[in-house]
């Protein structure tokens, strides 16, 4: 493996912290960065059978593949290290919502209601789930101030999503001003 990719580094990242099979690697990178980092099952069991190819992980034992746990070895955990301490570049932000909000006129208003709603459901839930994590996180280490962002970007989406939908018969509301 020439380069790591950033799909394979953030496996090698969870893999740092204890072994996990391909399914155990999905449903973590979903509940807790999934907001921030898009990976698919298959993206990562094709990355956990490249990163075995390549010495950076092992598996503990033979099976299922969904259930076959992987740990990181030293290989891997020093491309890993390597890799996360490169500068990382500028964010990719991709919303579909916001392309529907933008391009509102060619969308029936129902279908940009549902839409509204659906998302605003889904961030209220990704917002609860944050705050369950709050008392397991320590302050000071970089996994809260991951969560902190992850707080705070749910809270904004919320604010942001309420503003589209002033309640009816009034306008919307005027922005408050941010403190300087």
């Amino acid at each position: 493996m020439a380069a790591l990719n950033a799909t394979a580094a953030s496996i090698l990242g969870f893999l740092e912290h204890q072994p996990m099979s391909g399914g155990d690697l999905a449903a973590q990178i979903e509940d807790i960065i999934g907001d921030f980092w898009n990976v698919t099952r298959s993206q990562i069991y094709r990355e956990l059978k490249l990163l075995a190819d390549a010495g950076l992980v092992s598996t503990l034992r033979s099976g299922k593949r969904d259930k076959q746990p992987y740990r990181i070895t030293p290989a891997g955990s020093r491309a890993f290290r390597a890799w996360i301490a490169q500068e990382p570049g500028p964010p990719i932000m991709r919303m579909p919502l916001v392309l529907q909000v933008f391009f509102a006129e060619a969308v029936a208003p129902e279908a940009l209601a549902r839409s509204i709603a659906k998302l605003r459901a889904y961030h209220a839930e990704r917002l609860a789930r944050y705050l369950e994590f709050e008392h397991e996180v320590d302050p000071g280490t970089g996994s809260y101030q991951a969560l902190r962002l992850g707080l705070a970007y749910q809270e904004l989406m919320i604010e942001w999503i309420d503003s589209l939908t002033p309640p009816a018969g009034k306008g919307r509301k005027p922005r408050a001003k941010r403190a300087k």
